[in-house]
Protein backbone atom coordinates (compact mmCIF):
# COMPACT_ATOMS: atom_id res chain seq x y z
CA UNK A 1 0.00 0.00 0.00
CA UNK A 2 1.16 3.26 -1.20
CA UNK A 3 1.02 6.02 1.54
CA UNK A 4 0.71 9.84 1.26
CA UNK A 5 3.04 12.57 0.85
CA UNK A 6 2.05 13.47 4.58
CA UNK A 7 1.89 10.30 5.94
CA UNK A 8 5.52 9.07 4.36
CA UNK A 9 6.57 13.21 5.88
CA UNK A 10 4.84 12.48 9.33
CA UNK A 11 6.88 8.78 10.19
CA UNK A 12 10.41 10.89 9.55
CA UNK A 13 10.45 13.49 11.21
CA UNK A 14 14.15 14.33 10.96
CA UNK A 15 13.03 14.44 7.12
CA UNK A 16 11.83 17.98 7.97
CA UNK A 17 14.97 19.27 9.97
CA UNK A 18 17.47 17.94 7.69
CA UNK A 19 15.33 19.54 4.73
CA UNK A 20 14.94 23.23 6.49
CA UNK A 21 18.73 23.01 7.28
CA UNK A 22 19.86 22.48 4.05
CA UNK A 23 17.84 24.95 2.48
CA UNK A 24 18.15 27.38 5.13
CA UNK A 25 22.11 26.95 4.77
CA UNK A 26 21.29 27.06 0.86
CA UNK A 27 19.72 30.10 1.10
CA UNK A 28 22.24 32.04 3.08
CA UNK A 29 25.16 30.69 1.11
CA UNK A 30 23.85 32.06 -2.11
CA UNK A 31 23.02 35.79 -0.61
CA UNK A 32 26.48 35.38 0.74
CA UNK A 33 28.11 34.43 -2.74
CA UNK A 34 26.16 37.11 -4.45
CA UNK A 35 27.54 39.71 -1.82
CA UNK A 36 30.79 38.30 -2.64
CA UNK A 37 30.40 38.26 -6.30
CA UNK A 38 29.20 42.11 -6.14
CA UNK A 39 32.16 42.89 -4.35
CA UNK A 40 34.47 41.22 -6.11
CA UNK A 41 33.47 42.92 -8.95
CA UNK A 42 33.69 46.46 -7.53
CA UNK A 43 36.47 46.25 -5.20
CA UNK A 44 38.42 47.82 -8.03
CA UNK A 45 36.43 51.03 -8.18
CA UNK A 46 35.11 51.35 -5.02
CA UNK A 47 32.20 54.13 -4.22
CA UNK A 48 34.18 57.30 -4.42
CA UNK A 49 30.57 59.92 -3.52
CA UNK A 50 30.45 60.75 -0.07
CA UNK A 51 26.58 60.42 2.04
CA UNK A 52 24.63 58.79 -1.25
CA UNK A 53 22.83 55.91 -1.11
CA UNK A 54 24.02 53.14 -3.08
CA UNK A 55 22.17 51.65 -6.37
CA UNK A 56 21.98 48.43 -4.38
CA UNK A 57 19.17 49.52 -2.01
CA UNK A 58 17.01 50.81 -5.50
CA UNK A 59 17.63 47.07 -6.90
CA UNK A 60 17.17 45.16 -3.31
CA UNK A 61 13.90 47.62 -3.19
CA UNK A 62 12.20 45.69 -6.55
CA UNK A 63 13.16 42.11 -5.05
CA UNK A 64 11.30 43.25 -1.83
CA UNK A 65 8.25 44.36 -3.99
CA UNK A 66 8.80 41.07 -6.08
CA UNK A 67 9.08 38.89 -2.94
CA UNK A 68 6.22 40.80 -1.45
CA UNK A 69 3.99 40.15 -4.30
CA UNK A 70 5.04 36.39 -4.72
CA UNK A 71 3.62 35.78 -0.96
CA UNK A 72 0.31 37.77 -1.95
CA UNK A 73 0.12 35.47 -4.67
CA UNK A 74 0.75 31.87 -2.60
CA UNK A 75 -1.69 33.49 -0.29
CA UNK A 76 -4.40 33.61 -2.94
CA UNK A 77 -3.51 30.41 -3.98
CA UNK A 78 -3.60 28.09 -1.05
CA UNK A 79 -7.35 29.78 -0.52
CA UNK A 80 -8.49 28.81 -3.34
CA UNK A 81 -6.45 25.17 -3.30
CA UNK A 82 -4.00 25.69 -6.26
CA UNK A 83 -1.24 24.02 -4.75
CA UNK A 84 1.16 24.61 -7.26
CA UNK A 85 0.28 27.84 -8.51
CA UNK A 86 0.87 28.30 -4.30
CA UNK A 87 4.33 26.20 -4.18
CA UNK A 88 5.80 28.70 -7.50
CA UNK A 89 4.92 31.60 -5.49
CA UNK A 90 6.86 30.51 -2.31
CA UNK A 91 10.02 29.70 -4.84
CA UNK A 92 9.71 33.19 -6.10
CA UNK A 93 9.49 34.64 -2.84
CA UNK A 94 12.57 32.36 -1.79
CA UNK A 95 14.81 33.61 -4.27
CA UNK A 96 14.08 37.03 -4.41
CA UNK A 97 14.74 36.89 -0.20
CA UNK A 98 17.75 35.44 -1.15
CA UNK A 99 19.01 37.72 -3.66
CA UNK A 100 17.84 40.70 -1.37
CA UNK A 101 19.80 39.73 0.99
CA UNK A 102 22.68 39.45 -1.42
CA UNK A 103 22.67 42.89 -3.04
CA UNK A 104 22.00 44.21 0.35
CA UNK A 105 24.97 43.00 2.13
CA UNK A 106 26.64 44.42 -1.08
CA UNK A 107 24.93 48.12 -0.35
CA UNK A 108 26.29 47.89 3.35
CA UNK A 109 29.71 46.93 2.23
CA UNK A 110 29.19 50.42 -0.13
CA UNK A 111 28.11 52.09 3.14
CA UNK A 112 31.14 50.97 4.60
CA UNK A 113 33.39 52.00 2.01
CA UNK A 114 31.70 55.56 1.85
CA UNK A 115 32.91 56.16 5.44
CA UNK A 116 35.26 58.79 6.20
CA UNK A 117 37.84 58.18 8.68
CA UNK A 118 37.47 61.20 10.10
CA UNK A 119 33.66 60.43 10.72
CA UNK A 120 33.99 56.77 11.74
CA UNK A 121 33.09 57.07 15.32
CA UNK A 122 30.20 60.22 14.80
CA UNK A 123 29.69 60.27 11.50
CA UNK A 124 25.77 59.84 9.84
CA UNK A 125 26.66 56.67 8.28
CA UNK A 126 27.76 54.67 11.01
CA UNK A 127 23.72 55.00 12.31
CA UNK A 128 22.76 54.47 8.78
CA UNK A 129 24.84 50.85 8.80
CA UNK A 130 23.35 50.17 12.26
CA UNK A 131 19.93 50.49 11.37
CA UNK A 132 20.55 48.45 7.66
CA UNK A 133 22.48 45.62 9.89
CA UNK A 134 19.21 45.45 12.08
CA UNK A 135 16.77 45.65 8.98
CA UNK A 136 19.06 42.42 8.08
CA UNK A 137 18.78 40.62 10.94
CA UNK A 138 15.00 41.17 10.46
CA UNK A 139 15.30 39.92 7.21
CA UNK A 140 17.57 36.70 7.85
CA UNK A 141 14.54 35.78 10.35
CA UNK A 142 11.94 36.53 7.90
CA UNK A 143 13.55 33.70 5.51
CA UNK A 144 13.96 31.14 7.81
CA UNK A 145 10.61 31.48 8.46
CA UNK A 146 9.73 31.58 4.61
CA UNK A 147 11.91 28.38 4.26
CA UNK A 148 10.21 27.19 6.97
CA UNK A 149 6.60 27.67 5.32
CA UNK A 150 8.48 26.32 1.78
CA UNK A 151 9.19 22.84 3.47
CA UNK A 152 5.85 22.34 4.40
CA UNK A 153 4.06 24.06 1.48
CA UNK A 154 6.09 20.91 -0.42
CA UNK A 155 5.05 18.38 2.24
CA UNK A 156 1.53 18.97 1.23
CA UNK A 157 0.97 20.64 5.00
CA UNK A 158 -1.58 23.73 3.55
CA UNK A 159 -4.56 22.32 1.80
CA UNK A 160 -8.10 22.00 3.16
CA UNK A 161 -7.75 18.29 3.33
CA UNK A 162 -4.38 17.77 4.58
CA UNK A 163 -2.82 16.15 1.30
CA UNK A 164 -3.32 16.48 -2.43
Amino acid sequence: MTSSPIERYDREPSTFARRFFWLTLSVFSIGYAVARLLVALTSRHPPDSWGHFPPAFGFSSVLLLTGSLALQLALQAVRIEKPARFRRALLVALGSGTLFVGIQSFGLWCLVQQQRPEDVSTGVNAFIVMLAGLHGLHFIVALMFLSYVTIKGFAARYTSRGKE
